[in-house]
């Protein structure tokens, strides 16, 4: 009898790990796209690219094909790498520009742009900064080009290599580097981002025009 109330005890230990190993929550956008969160720390993030092409009150974005347009506009705006959704869309997500990012109403309501705060915060729960982007880097080897420096995907964010939009237009760095903005402006024209690379395993906060292109994590209000 106690023989089989242990065995029940381990066997019951055993399988709560495992789901709380697979735990991932869940979030819905405007458009219906459905994406896997993850809590890290005290915070609760998105564990997938955004790919909202509205704002939660309907609002459509603008997409953004055409180089010179994307260079010149002021406005929220968004495209998909190399202007291929079906290619990179439900694999990467959209690239948003600065002027989207900074908007209230992108992430799902109850959602938003992470801040400065929020990255400070999540690279303190994983480490610091010259260690934590491996621990938010997915491990998948199709993805990241060699030699994904780091990765161990520790934190369940499974941060993919989508890529940037540059500020005139063009596209690069697919499989080598991604980018996260915060809603944080330095001014009319500029703000704040991070990256991380297939190098190394840091997390590097930069400034940058908000013409550039990256992608978007939203994070979870905090109650």
């Amino acid at each position: 009898m106690v023989r089989r109330i242990l065995y029940l005890i381990i066997v019951v230990f055993f399988f709560s790990g495992c789901k709380k190993n697979d735990d991932f929550g869940t979030v819905t956008d405007i458009d219906g796209n459905v994406y896997k969160t993850v809590t890290i720390g005290e915070q609760v993030w998105m564990a997938e690219n955004l790919r909202v092409t509205k704002f939660n009150d309907g609002t459509d974005i603008k997409l953004v094909e055409d180089n010179e347009e994307w260079r010149n506009t002021t406005a929220p705006a968004f495209s998909w790498y190399d202007n291929d959704s079906s290619l990179f869309g439900s694999k990467y997500g959209a690239l948003y520009n600065g002027y989207a990012a900074e908007n209230k109403k992108l992430c799902p309501t109850g959602w938003h742009v992470p801040s400065v705060n929020n990255f400070l915060k999540l690279i303190d729960t994983l480490g610091d900064t010259l260690t934590a982007g491996g621990k938010l880097k997915s491990t998948d080897v199709s993805q990241w080009h060699e030699p994904n420096e780091g990765a161990n995907n520790g934190s369940r964010f499974s941060a993919l290599p989508a890529g940037m939009r540059y500020f005139e237009g063009t596209f690069s760095s697919v499989s080598y580097f991604t980018g996260y903005w915060s809603s944080i402006e330095v001014n009319a024209d500029t703000s704040t981002f991070i990256s991380l690379s297939y190098l190394n395993s840091k997390v590097i906060f930069n400034e940058g025009s908000k013409n550039l292109g990256f992608s978007i994590r939203c994070v979870k209000n905090m109650q």
